[in-house]
């Protein structure tokens, strides 16, 4: 008898054994218990289970955004006029156009714009990193800057060590004087609705662009075709108060040069204002 009860205490300690060894690996958790509700997470952190009842409610955590967001090739297109601040009183404006007859001296007529002046911009890429809850942001940027200035008078750019500007006589169907930068803005960019699709956003700041090509392109039926490629005396660096006005991916983009168009003879402040489509 005295057997028996020796082997059946030794089968009861075998299986309580076993009963207590799991050889199937099982994801950590953490157990909370709240009154009747229990919390149980994962030990990943990614999920929680909360039962109160006999009812389970099951919660994923979203991953933390990150902070800069990009968005490659993007195309702006406007309007572009300049501010003519030349004292034409001056003997540098005067001398700096050349052709002048009696009583017809060299003034703002001779550099006024058509409205069909366009500014193109396209962009490489634009970044928005945060930096304050996605409501504070910076944005930059790096793109080419793309100016057509369309002339309603006749005058032509001459090239050589002190460039200048000459009347031409003649009737000419289009004037055009191109002017192309490497373009870097800086903007503060404010964001009242992070979340939203088509919230709206604002954003200020300064550009630094650098002139990279220079023409002054004509057509007329006295002298046919004309392309001249220079910088003449176009100010190599330009630097611009740039901002913008966003309702979700439409927004309103706008320039002022703080640095003239040209190095001496005119005082000339290019300003643009468009349509730029962006995620950012």
């Amino acid at each position: 008898m005295k057997k028996v009860h020796l082997l059946m205490g030794g089968l009861l300690l075998c299986l309580a054994g076993s009963a207590q060894t799991d050889t199937t690996p099982e994801k950590k958790s953490d157990t909370v218990r709240v009154g009747s509700i229990i919390i149980v997470k994962d030990g990943d952190g990614t999920e929680v289970t909360a039962e109160s009842e006999g009812k389970k409610v099951h919660h994923k955590y979203r991953r933390k955004k990150s902070r800069v967001s990009t968005n490659w090739f993007i195309l702006d297109l406007g309007f572009t006029n300049h501010h003519d601040k030349t004292d034409y009183n001056t003997s540098e404006a005067q001398n700096f156009v050349h052709g002048q007859t009696a009583g017809n001296p060299a003034g703002k007529s001779d550099f006024a714009l058509k409205p069909s002046s366009f500014n193109l911009n396209i962009w490489l890429f634009q970044q928005r990193m945060g930096l304050y809850k996605n409501y504070v942001n910076l944005k930059y940027g790096v793109g080419a800057d793309l100016n057509r200035y369309y002339y309603k008078s006749d005058i032509r750019y001459i090239d050589g060590p002190s460039p200048y500007v000459e009347r031409q006589h003649a009737d000419m169907s289009y004037n055009r004087l191109a002017a192309d930068y490497v373009t870097v803005p800086l903007m503060l960019n404010i964001n009242p609705h992070p979340g939203k699709k088509y919230g709206l956003s604002f954003s200020a700041g300064a550009s630094a662009s650098y002139l990279y090509r220079g023409r002054n392109r004509q057509k007329s039926d006295d002298f046919g075709k004309y392309k001249l490629s220079s910088d003449f005396n176009l100010e190599r660096w330009k630097f611009a108060y740039v901002g913008e006005l966003g309702l979700g991916p439409v927004k309103l983009y706008g320039s002022y040069s703080i640095t003239p168009l040209h190095q001496y003879g005119v005082e000339q402040h290019p300003y643009t204002i468009g349509i730029r489509f962006s995620s950012l």
